[in-house]
């Protein structure tokens, strides 16, 4: 694989890009449209750009024949992704949805011990994503995913992967959803006494018992000479004067009770699947762990349990005895969600170069499918109803 061109309109961005990769200057470019319009360099193109920005590219760029690997979600609202998912069928183009949970060592191993009938038949799966607290601080309070109206619901930003995962492990789709959820926390009416009028946590009284400090978070850690994620993301020039700097005037510095925030930071999704099986899903701030999923599958003849980080246990009903199967190692060239982000970009290069959708373990069609729970499972949440796949479909003119 070659990357040949780059579009970025931040120049110290682009310039870091195009020096690792060995960029001509001449391939480089400041807008995503800039690319479009340029004769075509290449076989696919990868999308990160801001998830509202999602539809406008993906469409742009399946109409001039690229295949596609696109950051989640695949767009921000139903009939975006409609449009995206149209596009890619339309103009015969692979698009690959960074699912990356379905790529992982840990998550693969699951999904074979689910086929091997070791379990037996599936009758549910209860599944939680542990945020993490100052992930979520970082990222749906003060950051890029707080508000609806510039990105979508947290359930869509954050964890369309795990919808995602649910179905993947129980083999078909969903007939009814519901959903509760809401800001249990990040809000006004939580505020510390203590804390009085300050806005910023360079000037709060209550900071230093406070465990969603900006300065916990980002400047003592930068203070140590760390300088990954998350500290990375409040400022280009990662160090600590620049951070000081960008807590006090900047979006990461305001205090989490203060901020612009509308996104649930605690929520629980209930899928029916035919033939009553029924998975639960649980997105949650308030952890230690950060992002490291909890899962139980249950069958008609063991019991799985799994955690992300161990050995994952298959209980046999007959034997009375456990089982424990470790996963490949994660690689540590790309670790990245727990390997999963080298797991789809070298199923997405394969797919492309043998011409074969099928190496895919996601394809266009499980990732809309599983959006859709999604767009529906929000609905289901908001009118506090629960909501049947089948006549949402129907309703918003969806079909596979």
């Amino acid at each position: 694989m070659e990357i040949v061109a780059l579009a970025e309109p931040l120049k110290i961005r682009r310039e870091r890009v195009r020096t690792r990769h060995n960029i001509p200057i001449s391939s480089c470019y400041t807008s995503w449209e800039d690319l479009l319009d340029a004769p075509k360099v290449a076989d696919a193109v990868v999308i990160c750009v801001a998830d509202r920005l999602h539809r406008d590219v993906a469409v742009g760029f399946s109409n001039r024949g690229y295949h596609i690997l696109l950051e989640k979600p695949m767009a921000t609202d139903l009939e975006s992704c409609k449009d995206v998912y149209a596009a890619a069928k339309r103009n015969n183009v692979l698009l690959a949805v960074c699912h990356v949970l379905r790529y992982t060592a840990y998550n693969r191993k699951i999904k074979e011990i689910v086929d091997s009938g070791a379990l037996g038949d599936i009758v549910g799966i209860q599944h939680m994503e542990p945020v993490g607290h100052f992930h979520f601080a970082h990222s749906y309070v003060r950051g890029n995913w707080r508000k609806e109206s510039e990105s979508s619901s947290s359930l869509l930003a954050k964890s369309c992967h795990d919808i995602d995962i649910m179905m993947y492990f129980m083999g078909d789709g969903c007939e009814r959803v519901s959903s509760f959820g809401g800001i249990s926390h990040f809000k006004k009416g939580k505020k510390p006494d203590a804390a009085g009028a300050s806005t910023r946590c360079t000037s709060c009284a209550y900071e230093p018992q406070c465990p969603y400090s900006a300065k916990k978070i980002y400047l003592e850690p930068a203070m140590e000479g760390y300088k990954e994620w998350p500290v990375d993301v409040i400022t280009d020039v990662v160090d600590v004067e620049n951070i000081a700097d960008a807590l006090l005037s900047g979006p990461y510095g305001r205090c989490v009770y203060e901020c612009d925030n509308d996104v649930c930071d605690n929520q629980v999704v209930n899928i029916e699947f035919k033939d009553s099986r029924y998975a639960t899903f649980s997105m949650v701030a308030f952890t230690k762990d950060i992002c490291t999923r909890k899962t139980r599958i249950f069958g008609t003849r063991g019991e799985l349990v799994g955690d992300d980080k161990n050995a994952i246990e298959v209980y046999d009903f007959l034997s009375r005895r456990s089982v424990f199967h470790d996963p490949d190692p994660v690689p540590a060239e790309l670790p990245g969600h727990g390997g999963g982000d080298l797991g789809i970009i070298k199923s997405f290069v394969e797919a492309i170069a043998f011409n074969n959708p099928d190496l895919l373990p996601s394809n266009s069609t499980s990732s809309f499918a599983s959006h859709v729970v999604v767009f529906a499972a929000e609905e289901a949440r908001r009118c506090g109803s629960v909501v049947n796949i089948g006549d949402f479909c129907k309703k918003n003119g969806i079909e596979f």
